[in-house]
């Protein structure tokens, strides 16, 4: 299983915004269309970000969103892997 343990939060956060999108991060990487090291980028920008509590909030509240909120440093990146 891929997960980040030394960014928990970060990677909770990214997984979220990624299904958002309709993308699934671990089968990503396992299917070969994302590398390992473009999903530790993403991790890394998200726990840079200094958001996380709206990102939370966002997340919690997004119910049937079909789109990543603009203030997300990862919107681009993952929205061009959906």
């Amino acid at each position: 299983m891929i997960g980040y343990p030394e960014a928990p939060k970060a990677w909770w956060l990214t997984r979220g915004m990624a299904r958002i999108s309709g993308v699934n991060l671990p089968r990503a990487v396992v299917e070969g269309w994302l590398r390992r090291t473009e999903l530790e980028d993403l991790i890394s920008r998200c726990a840079a970000c200094g958001r996380s509590a709206e990102c939370e909030r966002w997340l919690v509240r997004s119910g049937a969103a079909q789109a990543m909120p603009e203030f997300c440093p990862n919107k681009a990146g993952i929205e061009a892997l959906g």
